[in-house]
């Protein structure tokens, strides 16, 4: 078994009883993507959302299915939609305990990317972002997060 050391323990978030034994011991029955999810602070993902209507008229592929494809693409170097039709394909059966309820096509992909607001994913980053400043506010590369222009798109995938 591998440990993960992650300073979540220095923010003031109302916390699962559970926390130090899930930071001290990775698995837990869940699978290593979803695990790496329950750190993420959902409830402002979905204030995102709301802020830009992102789930009005959505049907099966909500914004939050969406963001955990693109990070499960970006965690398992996807670069292409083919790519990650082809690995959450491989991985069907657990696509339930990753978050994500729908069978996703490269069509599916393609539209959400094409028509979901650019801004919910701009505005979640700003909130990692400011989360990502306060656990490491004593390290030294803080100085750079500050300097740092980001450059944030919607796709992490080439696309040509």
């Amino acid at each position: 078994m591998y440990a993960i050391d992650l300073k979540w323990e220095k923010l003031n978030l109302p916390l699962k009883s559970n926390f130090k034994k899930r930071a001290t011991k990775m698995n837990t029955g869940k699978t290593v993507f979803s695990q790496l999810i329950d750190y993420l602070p959902i409830h402002e993902f979905h204030k995102c959302v709301d802020r830009y209507n992102g789930n009005y008229k959505v049907q099966p592929f909500n914004c939050w299915e969406k963001f955990l494809t693109m990070a499960f693409a970006q965690h398992t170097y996807c670069e292409s939609l083919r790519d990650i039709e082809t690995c959450l394909r491989a991985m069907q059966n657990k696509l339930y305990h990753m978050g994500i309820k729908n069978k996703i096509s490269r069509s599916t992909l393609s539209e959400t990317n094409e028509n979901r607001h650019w801004r919910i994913n701009q505005d979640f980053a700003q909130v990692l972002i400011t989360i990502a400043r306060e656990l490491y506010k004593n390290d030294e590369f803080i100085s750079e997060i500050k300097s740092t222009a980001y450059a944030l798109d919607d796709t992490t995938i080439d696309l040509c």
